[in-house]
């Protein structure tokens, strides 16, 4: 059976942008790509009751994958428009079809913004069953996936994206850029973070995945994070929706919710106690 790859779709250049970074995803993983979009109940409430938005919907899908059609090899679009609330429609479609990823921007330029930056956008990200890539409009979204950050922290769930993260980077004959974290000066902390840098080492090691390490005092999580996938011009950086939350965190949010509202590299986002059996066929 193959993979299912979601799209949120408002047919902004924002969300052309997102089905472009999973058309390059689709092709490498030989998946099919389901784009949705969602209409909101209020709107349709508001709306004249002798225009039908649904038609112009289904009619711009239908011109977009004329438009895309040639440059996915292997798979297939198919589209699907729901009413709602966006990240709940989303994340319903996804649980509904087993998805294998959730791809959305995060800027939208149509109109629709809202359902797409800030809060709206880790809305979907905690919302959904499956993992969630987000992306900034205008960065490039035809990279290979080569070099894929992977910050550890001292949370228990900060190792459960490995499995994920692992089978992105065999995919891409890429490598892991692990990177460990340490929030506190304290010895625990560090021996905490250092046990998990270890077992993660091994493994990659097992699995026979190209990686390397690096490890940085972290006031900020985010900050520091995004400061080396920078410095190492990474293609992704992989978090968890539930990670450590320092003191110099507490006002700015939850990490998760920093890398999808700050980022300028695409975030994969996984929630914790997902199941990975799907994807861990390395």
């Amino acid at each position: 059976m193959k993979k299912l790859i979601i799209v949120g779709v408002d047919f902004s250049e924002g969300s052309e942008h997102a089905l472009e970074y999973a058309i390059n995803l689709a092709n490498k993983l030989m998946a099919n790509i389901l784009l949705v979009w969602v209409e909101r109940k209020k709107a349709a409430e508001e709306s004249d009751s002798n225009f039908d938005p649904r038609e112009e919907v289904k009619k711009s899908f239908e011109e977009l994958i004329e438009k895309r059609k040639d440059s996915l090899k292997g798979g297939k679009f198919m589209y699907k428009i729901r009413s709602g609330k966006v990240h709940k429609e989303i994340a319903e479609q996804a649980k509904y079809h087993n998805a294998y990823m959730v791809v959305a921007g995060t800027h939208g330029t149509s109109g629709f913004e809202e359902f797409w930056i800030g809060s709206n956008a880790y809305r979907i990200v905690t919302s959904c069953p499956c993992p969630v890539v987000t992306l900034r409009y205008g960065e490039s979204a035809s990279r290979d996936i080569k070099k894929i950050v992977f910050p550890l922290d001292s949370s228990r769930q900060t190792r459960q994206k490995l499995p994920y993260a692992a089978s992105l980077a065999k995919q891409y004959d890429g490598e892991i850029k692990l990177l460990g974290l340490y929030s506190a000066a304290g010895s625990s902390v560090k021996m905490l973070v250092n046990g998990y840098m270890d077992q993660t080492e091994k493994y990659l090691k097992d699995h026979n995945v190209r990686y390397t390490v690096e490890k940085r005092e972290a006031g900020n999580l985010t900050n520091t994070t995004i400061e080396y996938a920078r410095e190492v011009d990474a293609d992704l950086i992989t978090v968890m929706t539930e990670q450590e939350t320092t003191t110099a965190n507490l006002l700015l949010g939850p990490f998760a919710q920093q890398m999808v509202n700050h980022s300028p590299i695409p975030v994969l986002s996984i929630r914790p106690k997902v199941l990975y059996e799907k994807v861990n066929r390395l």
